[in-house]
């Protein structure tokens, strides 16, 4: 998030700070998003979770730095604790102007931030059936991540107002049981086919193939503030992956409970209880049953819980700037 160095409120600077990068070496990009006050801090391939980690950080620095030269600051969560969404500047460009052209409101109200994992996968069968396998753990994954609990100023209640926001759009969530690679292949073709989306990266859900890159696309934790969380979950979703991609699940994930357990971590957080082979289980116990390592996080809390703590959404923006970046220059303004 692009912000104003004194009120804290976004800025519609995407395009300024392209500029102001352009001809940088970096271990990635900086790219527009659907808001002008949203940068995309987008890294190259990575050969493991340390470099990724690293990446985003030369990244966020690059931008912290750019940004303070010009009075403003970077911030990064799952949402902005204060904005009001629908009033923030849409990006200059076709595709999001057709965006919002067709989904009106929700499109508008998506001022809401994740972290995206690419996991490179071996292959098209290998990467549908480590969608299957690692389809049940993610609602968990959102619950570690939860990090957007306000929306325009107020605590609503949920831990990831963000997750509640997403399900507001066409083809979100968990994607539907296609059965094989090729069967959601012959399936996205068919929907193109209707002109209702133009590839299958206008499919939001919370997982999905990206055969462009040969990676498994996991998008659903919140964006977090502190780079040791990004580092976490990255770790877990790479972990996760790579026992999947050993052990396949024998059939797919139910969706029913999967739409449960998601809506569960996106109001409660870590707090949540999640159905598990039968039973409700809560979120550190889960943790314990987890296949791979349990992630260097605290399992009964999450960041949602630190903004609240904060007091209001004006102190806990201050909060996500602080944390976003520490090493950063105050704005010289």
């Amino acid at each position: 998030m692009l912000l104003d160095g004194e009120s804290l409120a976004p800025v519609p600077a995407v395009r300024q700070l392209l500029a102001d990068a352009e001809g940088l070496e970096l271990p990635g990009r900086l790219k527009t998003e659907l808001h002008a006050s949203v940068v995309e801090l987008n890294t190259d391939v990575c050969g493991g979770v340390d470099e990724a980690v690293a990446s985003i950080a030369a990244l966020r620095e690059t931008a912290a730095r750019l940004l303070a030269e010009r009075g403003l600051r970077l911030g990064a969560a799952g949402a902005h604790p204060f904005a009001e969404p629908e009033d923030l500047d849409v990006v200059d460009e076709e595709r999001y102007a057709e965006f919002v052209g067709y989904a009106g409101v929700t499109a508008r109200r998506q001022g809401v931030s994740g972290i995206h994992v690419h996991v490179g996968m071996p292959g098209a069968d290998e990467c549908y059936r480590t969608l299957e396998t690692i389809l049940p753990w993610l609602p968990l994954v959102l619950a570690l991540s939860a990090n957007s609990p306000y929306l325009a100023g107020r605590a609503t209640g949920m831990a990831s107002n963000r997750a509640e926001i997403l399900a507001q759009l066409p083809r979100s969530g968990a994607p539907p049981a296609f059965g094989s690679y090729d069967g959601w292949e012959r399936w996205i073709d068919r929907f193109l086919a209707t002109g209702l989306a133009g590839d299958y990266t206008q499919f939001w859900w919370d997982v999905r193939p990206h055969p462009r890159f040969g990676t498994l696309e996991i998008r659903m934790p919140d964006q977090p503030t502190a780079l040791e969380v990004s580092a976490a979950l990255i770790r877990l979703l790479r972990d996760l992956c790579g026992w999947a991609l050993e052990h396949p699940a024998p059939e797919p994930g139910d969706r029913g409970l999967y739409q449960q357990n998601r809506w569960a971590a996106a109001r409660f957080g870590p707090q949540a209880k999640l159905v598990h082979v039968g039973g409700l289980v809560s979120v550190p116990e889960l943790v314990e049953r987890l296949p791979v390592e349990p992630p260097a996080l605290d399992a009964t809390t999450c960041e949602a819980d630190r903004q609240l703590a904060c007091g209001d959404a004006r102190a806990a923006c201050a909060d996500i700037v602080e944390r976003t970046w520490p090493f950063s220059t105050k704005p010289s303004r």
